[in-house]
């Protein structure tokens, strides 16, 4: 069987096309990410702007376009915060059925945060120490914290790039008042992380969005490095130190000519940096690595196993 898996992220829209076998597993036949910035202009005021609207409708057809060739059984496609949370997310999702028959599952943080799980334990072997599991959205940002043994605690925080852009408007390029501002505003909305960090105490962070992928690219390019990530890269704590100050200090011109970070990434890098950078000095996080695998493949896992 055949099946695409559409993610419709708050930032990105992604599509994942994979042949189940019989034995349950799965062979990857064909991914694509495209930029949509669904939160761009509304995401604070809980609205899907007209201009987003298009984009999305547009992505949609655009993704679509490109599964035709594998001519997959089934399509499944989720939602995420940027819909979940927007008083129009309902009218985004009745206009894609009647544009193109297809049911979106608008997902709840809880849901997210279970497939995301799903998808790292496929490629990184979890251990008896907990790991912190965080997956930064444009809308809301993950984390989970399991062992060998599953989830030990999860939450949806609804603390995403979009949302935190929007909210402090930074300069170009973000000045140290502007960080240590977004730092001072983090710190309380984290308190129910630093409850269960504290009873937990994980020293892994495995970060699995665009973000961490984008991180783990610049990094390799920095080092010279011939290599393709198929399923993870520890990232050297100093070497995402090291980058984290470059972002800092770039203008956003700047950024689209970094080599490894994609200029659609480029407006949000920067505050998806001083988040993690934020969590790894607060946590005192040992250990980086960076999941290829997250919310499409815990998704695939969930059909494959149904």
């Amino acid at each position: 069987m055949t099946i695409a898996v559409i993610d419709m992220g708050t930032n990105m829209f992604n599509v994942l096309v994979v042949e189940i076998m019989s034995d349950k597993s799965y062979k990857i036949l064909f991914h694509k990410q495209i930029g949509i910035k669904l939160g761009k202009g509304g995401i604070n005021k809980h609205i899907i702007t007209s201009e987003a609207f298009d984009r999305a409708i547009n992505g949609i057809a655009i993704l679509l376009d490109d599964i035709k060739p594998f001519c997959v059984d089934k399509i499944k496609t989720i939602a995420t915060s940027g819909i979940r949370s927007a008083k129009n997310g309902n009218e985004l999702v009745q206009k894609i059925k009647t544009e193109f028959n297809i049911d979106v599952d608008v997902i709840s943080g809880d849901e997210e945060a279970e497939l995301i799980y799903m998808g790292v334990k496929q490629i990184i072997d979890i251990k008896t120490k907990p790991v912190l599991i965080l997956d930064i959205g444009g809308g809301s940002n993950e984390f989970i914290i399991a062992d060998q043994t599953g989830i030990l605690w999860k939450h949806s925080f609804d603390l995403g790039v979009a949302r935190l852009l929007e909210r402090f408007n930074p300069s170009d390029p973000i000045t140290i008042d502007e960080v240590k501002q977004i730092e001072k505003y983090l710190d309380p909305e984290l308190k129910l992380l630093y409850q269960s960090v504290t009873k937990y105490q994980p020293k892994h962070l495995i970060g699995c969005s665009g973000a961490f992928e984008s991180f783990s690219l610049m990094v390799i390019e920095q080092k010279e490095i011939k290599m393709k990530i198929d399923t993870y890269y520890n990232i050297d704590l100093c070497d995402f130190k090291n980058l984290h100050l470059k972002l800092l200090a770039s203008t956003i011109d700047a950024r689209k000519k970094i080599r490894g970070l994609e200029p659609v990434r480029a407006e949000m890098i920067v505050m998806a940096s001083i988040f993690t950078n934020f969590i790894i000095e607060k946590l005192d996080i040992q250990k980086l690595t960076q999941s290829a695998f997250a919310i499409k493949e815990g998704m695939v896992d969930k059909i494959a196993n149904s």
